[in-house]
């Protein structure tokens, strides 16, 4: 679903950076800015250094006068305010609110703009009319301030996680858990390494190996887990040196 960010009014270089930042970290890059502060807002030091390498966002980013030029093509508008507005439509989460609007879109055409006010002055009474839905972000009742950068990326983030998120990265690839032919050729290694360092007696082993089989079975072990377990027996079965006060002296 198409998707677009408004910044209406904006006036910190910074935040709009700081929005290029946060749409980019959730895949989204259509920004428009409505009448901000500085016409070179863009381009400027600030702006760029709090977008951290999202660039490619602020490029594509358009500066209109009116926010009908920036709503324009848009079919859903989201306001953004922590006060709801008497007469205005409904304050909602925001994840409850996307779960609803993705099941009830029926075209291939549906659009989607979230609106975000000055930071002096929030979003006027008249433009949050116009939308069909205030987000709230749940926060402290005591303390529910949120940056203009930081309440656009929970926002951003909840409406990529509605729209099915992507998957979380990890730093090696997933174990292969040792199959029971594996865990009973280990076992039988272990036992005679047991048996090797006098913790095992091979006449009367009692429920030793039983046990550790359950242990892990449990454990869901995996090849690599089987390969350092083989490894530790095998070093348990090898020939032990003499203490050096054991050791005869040579002439």
């Amino acid at each position: 679903m198409q998707t677009r960010f408004i910044l209406i009014n904006t006036s910190h270089a910074g935040n709009v950076g700081a929005a290029a930042r946060a749409m980019k970290t959730m895949g989204f890059d259509d920004l428009v800015l409505v009448a901000p502060r500085w016409a070179n807002v863009l381009n400027r030091e600030e702006t760029i250094q709090r977008a951290s390498g999202a660039t490619d966002v602020l490029k594509n980013a358009r500066i209109v006068a009116t926010l009908d030029e920036a709503l324009d093509g848009m079919t859903h508008l989201c306001a953004t305010a922590m006060t709801p507005r008497d007469f205005g439509p409904p304050t909602v989460r925001p994840r409850a609110h996307f779960d609803a609007l993705l099941k009830a879109q029926d075209t291939p055409h549906s659009s989607v703009a979230f609106l975000f006010g000055s930071e002096r002055f929030g979003m006027r009474n008249e433009d949050v009319y116009r939308c069909h839905a205030c987000l709230s972000i749940p926060s402290n009742p005591q303390f529910g301030s949120l940056n203009l950068g930081a309440a656009l990326q929970v926002i951003a983030y909840d409406w990529r996680e509605a729209l099915g998120g992507y998957p979380v990265q990890t730093a090696t690839a997933e174990p292969v858990l040792a199959d029971a032919a594996q865990v009973a050729g280990m076992l039988a290694h272990l036992e005679q390494g047991l048996a090797s360092i006098g913790f095992l007696d091979p006449q009367s082993p009692k429920k030793l190996m039983p046990r550790l089989n359950q242990l892990f079975n449990r454990a869901a072990v995996t090849q690599e887990e089987i390969h350092i377990l083989r490894g530790i027996a095998k070093m348990m079965m090898r020939p032990q040196p003499l203490p050096a006060s054991e050791v005869s002296p040579t002439e």
